[in-house]
């Protein structure tokens, strides 16, 4: 274990631990949280998933950072993502189970959607939970990973700097280069199916108040399989 990993290890328990000791601390994220839950949104993953990237570096280089990388940029657009997630998960959370109603599905709740609301196991809870985390992760999450995977190259193309980032990005000239293909056979074919619907579904079985905080969490793990997928597309090369 290397010095930075020591440090990195010592903030993490630094953030964390008051949220353990003082319930005040946690009492006031989740009143935070809703009452201004796309703003958390923005700041959980500008925060997580911009240290899951620099995580996927750590395992890819030896480094959790360096020159070109674009720390401040890729927060930016992690924190815009997660605002469109938080957005999604509205949608989806309620459309997934209105659509299982539709398709002849009884719920024992006039709207769909409550039975995600309610406390401890139920199979129509399994069922409405495993819709949501399909329709997401099958409609929402490739344009998602697509949007990421082409805002990722436009910050190495602009040396990951907050000037460059505000250049206009060029789409067309990223789509044909691109390595597409990784990111269909890898990210899409196997990530979705193996690990993210699954993983939504349990998380839309929880309480409404954590899916956001557990999706942050999540997008740690995505840093680490997009590391993989870059290893991958070096091979390639």
């Amino acid at each position: 274990m290397k010095r930075s990993d020591i440090i990195v290890l010592g903030v993490i328990i630094l953030v964390l631990l008051p949220f353990f000791i003082f319930p005040p601390v946690f009492k006031g994220y989740e009143q935070l949280n809703a009452s201004h839950a796309y703003l958390l949104s923005f700041i959980k993953f500008a925060i997580l998933a911009t240290f899951g990237e620099s995580l996927g570096l750590r395992l890819r280089t030896g480094v959790y950072t360096k020159k070109g990388f674009g720390i401040l940029p890729r927060a930016l657009v992690w924190g815009f993502l997660g605002v469109t997630i938080k957005v999604a998960f509205v949608i989806f959370g309620e459309g997934a189970p209105i659509m299982l109603k539709t398709l002849g599905v009884s719920f024992p709740t006039a709207n769909p959607a409550d039975v995600l609301r309610q406390p401890g196991f139920t199979w129509i809870k399994l069922l409405a939970a495993f819709a949501v985390g399909t329709t997401l992760n099958l409609l929402f999450a490739p344009v998602f990973m697509a949007f990421h995977k082409i805002t990722d190259m436009h910050i190495m193309n602009t040396s990951g700097t907050l000037k460059g980032f505000f250049t206009p990005v060029q789409v067309s000239k990223y789509i044909q280069d691109g390595d597409w293909l990784t990111f269909w056979n890898f990210v899409v074919k196997k990530t979705i199916p193996i690990f993210w619907i699954p993983a939504q579904t349990l998380n839309f079985m929880l309480p409404e108040g954590y899916r956001i905080l557990v999706a942050a969490v999540y997008s740690v793990i995505l840093g680490i399989l997009l590391s993989l997928a870059s290893m991958m597309q070096m091979k390639r090369l």
